[in-house]
Order: C-alpha cells, then sequence, then structure tokens
C-alpha cells in the first residue's frame, strides 16, 4: 500500500537539497571537530613530551601551559560561535526541503 515513494521522508531523503544540507553539515562538524579533539589533547601532550617549552614563563608566573589552558575556552567559544552562525545557513537550507517537500506533495 504505502510505497518509499509515497512516504515522505523518503522523498525527502532522496532530495538532492537535503542531501547537499547533509554534506554541508558533515564538511563543518566532522573537521571541527578533529581540530577541537587535538587542540585539547595537545595541552597535556605538549606538557608530557615538552616540559621545558610549556614552563617557559611569558609573562610574570604565566608559562605558556597557562596561556594554551585559557586558550582553549577561547578556541571553544569560537567554534562555539561558527558553529551558531553555520547554524543558522543549515536552518535555511533545511527550510528549503521542507517547503520542496510541500510543494511536491501537492502535486
Amino acid at each position: 500500500m504505502n510505497s518509499s515513494q509515497d512516504n515522505p521522508w523518503s522523498r525527502i531523503g532522496q532530495s538532492p537539497r537535503y542531501k547537499e544540507l547533509l554534506r554541508s553539515k558533515r564538511a563543518f562538524i566532522l573537521p571541527a571537530s578533529i581540530f577541537f579533539i587535538a587542540y585539547y589533547f595537545a595541552l597535556p601532550i605538549l606538557v608530557g613530551w615538552w616540559p621545558e617549552l610549556m614552563k617557559t614563563p611569558v609573562i610574570g608566573p604565566v608559562n605558556v601551559a597557562y596561556l594554551f589552558a585559557l586558550s582553549q575556552f577561547f578556541m571553544a567559544w569560537a567554534i562555539a560561535f561558527i558553529y551558531v552562525r553555520k547554524a543558522s545557513e543549515w536552518d535555511k537550507q533545511a527550510k528549503l526541503v521542507i517547503e520542496s517537500e510541500e510543494l511536491a506533495s501537492k502535486h
């Protein structure tokens, strides 16, 4: 009775706009996640392998390790800010996917 063509979710899943939305999300989320994880684990790795470099004073008692640790907060905020901007674009793309499905279902 219900073929996959009658199912709106199947039609959406096959639509070029939906596939482009998924590609766009994957193109941002995967590299951003890898970058964040690498950046996060860089601190303990650097402290373990190059402790003398990380002990280098920068401003008074503040050393490279402290600045790197502080930079992780700013990096997380920057990635979150960029993600929010990208998510706004994805919302627009998703709206187009929904609108095209509504038009297709009326015809």
